[in-house]
């Protein structure tokens, strides 16, 4: 059992970066030094243990998050190597949600990218404690204080640098120890065991300098080491260990590291520092969660001891053993075989098999503790978010938020008899993946699949071939638009029907107002003297929100608009909730069409880095393609780095033209930025459709 002692010596970290910055080769080398594989593997030759999809091993990416875990020093280390392209960070959302601690992998090169800034501000979301492990040192134009200087910059965050790298680009040999102030020197063949050095002449004065912003800076932000400083009392190397880890911990400072993951240089200490460094579930504040009946705030203790609480962050469909939840245990024990409430349906669920997953292989425990990811089988209504906890002592924990799909395609089976398999492995999928959306349009009678990017939804179908066998006719992607309105309405829906026996009556009275685009519709009940009974109050609102699935502009859902109920009448024998939910929505369509609707375009927020010779020709594509231009960064060796607004419609097909006009030497990612008002050119275009 998991005892305080155990848990003071775990770790749940997780590898977080922007795509190519070298995350999953990171990984392998932490595993094969820890002892957890015997054979180090590559992302190119597609032989990596955390890349395990078929697809991961042909295109070289991470494209889901994959758990494992291994033992260092007597440490128990939990990993979850997670994904760095944009179209797939929801996988990171989900992951930061249930780690202690992160391990930001930085490019040497590169520094700061795109999807760096993304994750770092996921981090910030769930004040997930970090450390940057600067990756790629022996490649031609590395620079640990080039990299240092864009945390600062990009991620307003405060850096300090633990070691040193000893030599460069192709010399770069090994790393020195600030805090121990040792130099370690790696073999360029065999097992890559470090022999110990003095610091070589030549970096004395540099690595003075270094350890004394080191000292200088921990200093500011702990009290004890600060009263030694100003002292200028001898500062101990196990006191400055302590004082770093209470402000990496305390989310002060992040301790940058650096080494050269695919030449397997400088990993060992890597592994020290997660150690040293990031917070065992101890270290972190208690999980805070409501009371299902009186919605109080609970705390549940990382203590083998409380009451047991988990939450479940991730489902996939294992071809061998079915349907498998992973969950984070916060608190308390509990075997195999258990009978446990799930408090976000209600509903008991039986642990059937537990497992602690390596990648896609499986290690059966008896029982969970708290601190412990794992995996189970049996949990039928089980789905991500959701809380598992002791049927005596039932805590709702706060779900997982993820980001609105922004891209959609129309996908049909190619053949009749697909369709139900097909319709299968959709639901499947969605269960798997929380920003993976499927719909059916009535209208055009299409299967609407809805994503994040191009290449989610490419991965998705690609999916459904090899998985569920199951082959699809893709259409040319669909922009998710959204409605908003102007100005606030008013307006009423009577629903009156006549026919022999009872008849159907419903009368409502509503204001509408407009609210900001991104708030979820809100509802507000103001009516006096039972004009509407409260029975039917809730169908009203499921009629309004229903009329909001359809806006007067061009068809798509109204967002952004608080409802209020005024007045109404109902009938004491004809009165339905079938007939109050009729009123409600012909109420609502009526108020939408009196409110001067406009339609919004999802806008993305883009950086294309590109040599300076072609600047002009991408600034000019961009503004073809009505991109809003916020600012051109200058980089040292003529890289230009374009920071600005694109309307998401306008980026198919850009990877191409993007390559054309750059000789392929140009990259570029995206995110969602927000909704913004359309021009009138697509207003016109979608009303047309």
């Amino acid at each position: 059992m998991n005892s305080t002692n155990n848990l003071n010596k775990t770790r749940n970290i997780g590898f977080i970066a922007h795509i190519d910055a070298g995350k999953t080769t990171v990984t392998e080398r932490v595993l094969y030094f820890s002892g957890r594989i015997h054979k180090i593997g590559g992302v190119d030759q597609g032989t990596t243990a955390m890349d395990w999809m078929e697809q991961e091993k042909e295109r070289g990416i991470t494209i889901t998050a994959a758990a494992t875990n291994c033992k260092w020093n007597g440490h128990n280390i939990n990993v979850i190597d997670t994904p760095g392209h944009v179209d797939f960070t929801a996988e990171v959302e989900r992951s930061l949600r249930i780690l202690d601690g992160g391990v930001v992998v930085l490019d040497a090169v590169a520094g700061v990218q795109s999807q760096s800034e993304t994750v770092w501000r996921q981090a910030n979301k769930y004040q997930v404690p970090r450390i940057c492990f600067v990756n790629k040192m022996d490649k031609v134009g590395a620079d640990l204080e080039r990299v240092i200087q864009s945390i600062i910059r990009r991620l307003k965050a405060n850096p300090v640098a633990i070691q040193l790298p000893w030599g460069i680009e192709a010399g770069f040999k090994g790393i020195v120890d600030l805090i121990d102030k040792k130099a370690y020197l790696y073999p360029e063949e065999g097992e890559q065991i470090p022999t110990e050095h003095p610091i070589p002449d030549e970096m004395i004065d540099e690595v003075e300098k270094y350890r004394s912003i080191l000292v200088e800076k921990i200093s500011e932000v702990d009290d004890e080491l600060m009263v030694k400083y100003l002292e200028d009392a001898e500062i101990s190397v196990e006191e400055i260990k302590k004082a770093l880890r209470r402000a990496t911990i305390n989310n002060k400072i992040v301790p940058v590291l650096c080494g050269a993951a695919l030449r397997t240089k400088a990993i060992q200490p890597l592994i020290d520092a997660i150690n040293e460094y990031l917070p065992s579930p101890l270290d972190v504040p208690a999980i805070i969660g409501r009371e299902l009946k009186t919605g109080r705030e609970l705390e549940r203790k990382p203590d083998p001891d409380e009451a047991f609480s988990a939450l479940a962050f991730k489902a996939v469909t294992d071809p061998f053993i079915g349907r498998l939840i992973y969950f984070r245990s916060y608190s308390g024990t509990v075997k195999s075989g258990a009978m446990v409430i799930n408090s976000s349906t209600g509903k008991r669920e039986r642990l059937g098999r537990i497992v602690k997953m390596h990648a896609n292989n499986k290690e059966d425990v008896e029982f969970v503790s708290a601190g412990d990811i794992v995996a189970v089988v049996g949990l039928k209504g089980t789905s991500t978010g959701d809380t598992l906890c002791d049927e005596a002592s039932p805590v709702l924990l706060e779900p997982i938020s993820f980001p609105e799909p922004v891209v959609s395609v129309a996908i049909e089976p190619k053949t009749r008899g697909d369709q139900d398999k097909m319709s299968e492995a959709l639901i499947k999928l969605s269960d798997e993946d929380p920003t993976l959306r499927v719909s059916y349009d009535e209208e055009i009678g299409q299967t609407i699949l809805s994503g994040m990017g191009e290449l989610h939804l490419d991965i998705i179908v690609e999916r459904m071939r090899r998985e569920f066998k199951v082959e699809g006719n893709v259409g040319q992607p669909k922009v998710a638009y959204r409605e908003a309105i102007r100005i606030p309405a008013k307006a009423e829906g009577r629903f009156v029907r006549q026919s022999g026996g009872h008849g159907q009556y419903g009368h409502v009275k509503i204001e509408i107002e407009p609210l900001e685009p991104d708030k979820s519709f809100e509802f507000e009940d103001k009516i006096k003297g039972g004009n509407v009974p409260k029975q039917y109050i809730s169908a009203v609102r499921q009629g309004l929100e229903q009329a909001l699935g359809v806006g007067p502009v061009a068809g798509y859902p109204v967002v952004g608009v608080k409802a209020t109920l005024t007045d109404g009448s109902y009938h004491e024998v004809d009165s339905s909730e079938i007939a109050f939910k009729v009123a409600g929505s012909m109420a609502m369509k009526e108020a939408l069409n009196r409110a001067k609707g406009y339609l919004l375009e999802p806008v993305m927020d883009l950086e294309v880095t590109t040599p300076g010779d072609f600047l002009g020709e991408v600034v000019g594509d961009l503004g073809r393609r009505r991109a809003q231009i916020k600012n051109i960064d200058a980089q040292i060796d003529d890289t230009q780095i374009i920071f600005a607004y694109i309307p998401l419609a306008e980026t198919f097909g850009y990877a191409n033209m993007l390559r054309s006009l750059t000789q392929g030497r140009a990259v570029f990612s995206l995110a969602f930025s927000s909704f913004k008002e359309a021009p009138q050119s697509v207003v016109s275009m979608q009303k047309a459709v």
